[in-house]
């Protein structure tokens, strides 16, 4: 049949011979043949411009009678006269006849590199891969050597007196030889800078071409244009042996790679491919049929085909064992100069006038076979070679190349594509070359053998199917032949099973081994089937896709049985789609209900239901071997016949297939049995399910383990869990959780470990954990984060070591503002030491720094603000943070104003004691230890929380008159407004511009009329009642009261409380330093929660202020403080 390939490769056309296909070209354009061996056109540029470079790579599978080319892509460039594969990179060198060398990247199918080596013809150019170089030889008649990483020339020298025609290097030694037009070969050694070590003479005309012997690399041949082929030694400067038979010269020659063959081939200018035994000294074999000079030869290293081009633009591929003509190409692009061949692959390259074309032969899978038991047999050309993993050391790595020595079996009569064992492993067939031969596996002797384009084993011992042609089958029992079978449409090839399975370009039909019934066609373009040993299961492989089914036997025979007859699509129903996967399968094989693969994508997966799961990821292109059952292992070769195994537990795919069935008592039995390294694999696939609690028990890995308890809201677990692996991350996500679900005393935890103390310092402050929060603060100063410590002491009114922090770190001058509007007795140190730090820097800026101590005038009612400072500590007490809404009103007041009022009217009353802010200790007794405890310690007992019940509210002072409503400074240690822009400054004595007091920001308007206080002895603040265990907790606050009585309060009696029971702990002050605090422009302040009393105590409040319930709060938070619930988490 004819088939359309491109518009590079017109038509196909087979002979009926089924060994040989011709692709001709119409229209073919023959130069005519040059007059002399060096002809001008040779020497001569080339008078056309070369075209924007680009390749054309077109794979071929000559399987059998059936040749399918596809075109990837064309590489126009100038003439090339030499190519060569870079044997790690995907490169392919190019040397041209402009003087440049390409490399190209046959994978990107981009110019890699371009080397403007000279201006003259580069004839030969070759890789020395150990040492990064690309040497070349000229025109000039000089070799050079570049490095092919930065392009950079290593050497240039002059080499020959004429042209240099070809380069060999060594494969070992630092050797590189060279042959020439002026009919000289040459030896050079590059570890001795390029030395001419060695010359060989005996042509008489241009030696054209070189090439190392790879069975014995201390020989080589020449070819020359004095008809002859010439093998030498390196040891000696005469030929050993010359070989001649050609009529004229001799332009190229190549050994043969196998070791069975002592053979070289070479082509000539008499148009003729000669094939030589060079230990005989005999000529094997004369191929005609080019039309011009042969240029080119090549015998592949993996494939048993030679290949032979010309300068009538052909590349002819000949059988290398029977010599016969597989196929002629044809491209359109003038002569062919050279072609070499990829050693660990099926890629040939030629180069032609106009460009390069990249070829892909056949297919680079391995023939290659393994039984049941372990043992493979493969094939290297026709040399048959026996493995046995039984030889394996048993301890091997997943992806471990395994040490398995070599047995050799025998010789095959043919190149075989396709090795099969049978399905007890006593026969393996041989396929290839359109024949097969069956052979019994261990003595490797004929048993049978026949014509066919496709061979399938059937179940029976000598039992099998071959496709004799697309329209004929024959069926063969206990190797007799059974009956002929032809099907109604053009058969592409047969697949064994549980059916037989033959397949068309758009459909497959499966049919009864035994009747040949049609049982069903599902119409999908198959690539593969295979199918599981049970019957029931069989994978359709397509070219983008595979499909799983399952096949109803039993329900098949029953319909047959009664009588019923398939339709011309077979029966209905007889397979059902089980999953589509959208993944190109390579091959693969069922393990029980399991369908192991390698993909095109390298990785080795297997499908358990419609669970997809990766073993591996491959380096390389694998092809899979089979599994077995006593190693739990799967094999794998790949192109250069190394096997590696992956491990793979059927017990493992048992557990899976109860788990997808549901069967969970089933999966449970099995359990036992999986590996405990397995486990986290079936973990991760229960978790893919949706089992999550039973994964967390299979799990062993911590953090697949926490992960899942996690997800499951097993917070406590996973607690437990984050403890042992000590990650900082899983406490920052644990934490957050426990915030999320009101857990404070477990976020607390996990912040300790985590050393989150932004994360405390928020947990502390909207807790109104005061003891805690003061700790905190101490030991972020001590690790030198001074933002968390200034905000955790801002919060605690702990102004004194605010300012120290600022004085610490060297932002004195905002201690001076902080002194200035808080602290206004620290304000002359704070300026001291303002000055001398500026002294350094700029003494005009630092005698420009007023001290209020030296310039009262520049400082107007300073001395009030030391008053109301005196006045404010002493009369401050601490409040819930509860309170707040009754307090808001005290931020409005104008301390210097009332101070000022007082002293006008003799009430001012201030302590003896020096003006400093109160430690922590002045408020709450000592922290819990938890607070400050390293991340890996407990907190203490809940008996070392409990501190002494808050100070009362100090005396009220008396007050005649009611403060009328003034004007709040914020330059004033007490004022409650926020900054305001500043108001005019005296300029008399030196600018203290930093230290200027604000101006007013708001008046507040006081009532005229005298209002009752509220009582503010200790009987008048909140109570603490014992909480009885049955009862609901309550939260509740006293009555507001002012912060200071601004009229005389009225003497009441003090209700008789009951027995105290003091807070757990101390709250975070509710009164904010007048100046710093508003409710509306400190959000976190504000928010304070009251959730700071005793699990033994209930606080009463009055009706007009209740407060929600623990419950409604929506906390885990039992009605205790948060030092309690630590310790209950």
């Amino acid at each position: 049949p004819k088939q359309a390939l491109s518009s590079e490769v017109d038509d196909i056309r087979q002979s009926t011979n089924p060994h040989e296909g011709v692709i001709r070209r119409i229209g073919e354009k023959l130069r005519t043949p040059r007059a002399q061996p060096d002809s001008q056109t040779d020497r001569q540029p080339a008078s056309q411009t070369a075209s924007q470079p680009h390749l054309l790579v077109v794979t071929m599978a000559a399987v059998q009678s059936f040749l399918e080319c596809k075109r990837k892509f064309t590489a126009r460039s100038d003439r090339v006269k030499s190519l060569e594969f870079h044997p790690r990179e995907p490169w392919l060198l190019a040397a041209l006849y402009n003087g440049h060398v390409y490399i190209w990247n046959y994978n990107t199918q981009s110019l890699a590199k371009d080397i403007e080596v000279t201006n003259f013809p580069v004839r030969a150019a070759r890789f020395v891969a150990r040492k990064e170089w690309v040497i070349t030889g000229a025109d000039d008649m000089k070799i050079r050597a570049h490095n092919y990483n930065t392009l950079e020339s290593v050497v240039a020298f002059e080499a020959h007196q004429d042209y240099i025609r070809s380069l060999a290097v060594h494969p070992t030694q630092p050797y590189v030889i060279s042959s020439s037009d002026d009919m000289l070969i040459k030896l050079w050694d590059w570890e001795k800078n390029w030395a001419n070590t060695q010359i060989f003479e005996g042509h008489n005309h241009y030696v054209m071409m070189v090439v190392f012997n790879p069975k014995d690399t201390n020989t080589f041949a020449s070819a020359s244009l004095d008809h002859t082929i010439k093998v030498w030694g390196l040891g000696s400067a005469t030929p050993y042996f010359t070989l001649e038979g050609h009529e004229q010269g001799v332009n190229c020659v190549s050994y043969y790679h196998g070791g069975e063959r002592p053979y070289l081939v070479s082509g000539g200018d008499d148009r003729s491919v000669r094939v030589w035994d060079y230990q005989n000294k005999s000529c094997v074999q004369v191929l005609t049929g080019h039309t011009h000079n042969v240029s080119s030869v090549e015998f592949h290293p993996t494939l048993p085909v030679l290949l032979s081009g010309g300068e009538d633009g052909s590349v002819r591929l000949w059988n290398s064992s029977t010599y016969r003509l597989i196929t002629t190409l044809h491209y359109r692009m003038e002569r062919i100069w050279t072609m070499t061949c990829m050693k660990t692959s099926n890629k040939i390259a030629i180069g032609y006038d106009e460009g390069a074309v990249l070829i892909k032969m056949g297919s680079e899978e391995p023939a290659v076979s393994m039984d049941r038991t372990g043992k493979i047999v493969w094939s290297k050309h026709n040399e048959i070679k026996l493995l046995n993993v039984k030889y394996a050391s048993g301890a091997e790595e997943d992806g471990e190349k395994l040490p398995l020595p070599p047995k050799d079996l025998g010789n095959c009569e043919m190149y075989p594509n396709k090795l099969i064992h049978n399905s007890n492993g006593r026969f393996v067939v041989a396929q290839g070359d359109g024949e097969y031969v069956i052979y019994t596996s261990l003595k490797w002797r004929n048993k049978a053998f026949g014509r066919g384009l496709e061979f399938v084993w059937a179940k029976g011992t000598g039992d099998y199917a071959v496709l004799e042609s697309k329209s004929k089958i024959k069926m063969y029992k206990n190797f007799k032949e059974e009956h002929v079978f032809r099907p109604n449409f053009t058969a592409e090839g047969i697949h064994t099973g549980e059916l037989l399975g033959i397949r068309s370009q758009e459909f497959i039909c499966f049919y009864d081994w035994d009747s040949g019934m049609l049982i069903h066609q599902i119409d999908v373009s198959a690539k593969s089937v295979i199918w599981s040993d049970s019957g029931e299961l069989v994978t359709i492989a397509s070219e983008d896709a595979f499909y799983i089914l399952r096949y109803h036997r039993d329900s098949i025979l029953e319909r047959v049985a009664a009588g019923e007859q398939p339709t011309e699509e077979g029966f209905e129903n007889a397979f059902t789609l089980e999953h589509r996967f959208e993944e190109k399968v390579r091959t693969g094989s069922w393990v029980g209900a399991c369908f192991v693969y390698t993909s095109a994508s390298n990785r080795l997966n297997y499908v358990v239901g419609q669970e997809l799961v990766t073993i591996a990821h491959l380096d390389r292109q694998q092809y899979l071997l089979g599994y077995l059952p006593k190693t739990n292992r799967v094999y794998l070769i790949d192109k250069s016949l190394a096997v590696c195994s992956y491990t793979l537990h059927l017990s493992i795919v048992n557990y899976q297939t109860a788990v997808l069935n549901s069967q969970l008592d089933l999966a449970a039995s099995i359990l036992p049995e999986i590996p405990l390294e397995s486990r986290n694999r079936i973990a991760r696939f229960l978790e893919a399910q949706d089992y999550k609690e039973e994964a967390l028990k299979v799990a062993t890995d911590p953090d697949l383990r926490f992960e899942l308890a996690v997800q499951l809201n097993h917070l406590q677990e996973a607690f437990e869990i984050a403890k042992g692996a000590d990650s900082e991350q899983k406490w920052h996500t644990l934490s957050d959780l426990a915030i999320q679900q009101g857990r404070f005393g477990l976020a607390q935890k996990c912040m300790f470990h985590a050393e989150d103390l932004g994360g405390l310092l928020l947990l502390y402050a909207s807790t109104g954990h005061a003891n805690a929060l003061g700790k905190l603060a101490e030991r972020a100063h001590q690790r030198g984060k001074h933002n968390l410590a200034f905000a955790g002491y801002l919060l605690l009114q702990r102004l004194d070591d605010c300012l120290e922090i600022l004085l610490s770190t060297n932002r004195i001058p905002e201690a001076a503002f902080f002194a200035r509007t808080y602290l206004p007795s620290q304000v002359s140190r704070v300026v001291t030491l303002w000055k001398q730090d500026l002294q350094t820097k700029n003494k005009t800026a630092a005698e420009s720094l007023a001290d209020p101590a030296e310039y009262p005038n520049l400082f107007p009612d300073f001395d009030l603000a030391l008053k109301a400072e005196r006045f404010w500590n002493d009369n401050k007490k601490p409040l819930l943070a509860s309170s707040f809404t009754e307090s808001v009103a005290s931020l409005d007041r104008d301390l210097i104003e009332e101070v000022r009022a007082m002293e006008a009217a003799g009430e001012l009353t201030l302590s003896d004691r020096v003006v400093a802010e109160p430690g922590p200790a002045d408020e709450i007794d000592a922290a819990p230890a938890a607070a400050v405890a390293p991340a890996d310690t407990e907190p203490l007992p809940e008996q070392t929380r409990h501190k002494a019940e808050p100070p009362a509210s100090p005396a009220p002072i008396q007050s005649s008159a009611p403060v009328s409503p003034v004007s709040v400074s914020s330059a004033s240690p007490a004022s409650p407004a926020p900054a305001q822009p500043a108001s005019p400054v005296r300029q008399e004595a030196p600018l203290a511009v930093p230290l200027t007091p604000v101006t007013p920001a708001a008046s507040v308007a006081t009532s005229p009329t005298p209002q009752t206080p509220q009582p503010s002895s200790p009987a008048a603040q909140s109570t603490v009642e014992p909480l009885q265990p049955s009862s609901p907790a309550s939260l509740s606050v006293p009555a507001a009261e002012p912060l200071i009585p601004t009229t005389p309060p009225t003497p009441t009696p003090a209700p008789t409380p009951s027995t105290p029971t003091p807070l757990q702990d101390g709250p975070v002050p509710s009164t904010p330093v007048p100046p710093f605090v508003q409710a509306d422009a400190h959000p976190l302040f504000a928010a304070a929660s009251p959730l700071t009393v005793s699990s033994a105590s209930t606080v009463t409040a009055t009706p007009e202020a209740p407060l929600p319930t623990v419950s409604q709060l929506g906390f885990d938070l039992e009605p205790t403080d948060l030092s309690s619930q630590f310790d209950a988490d």
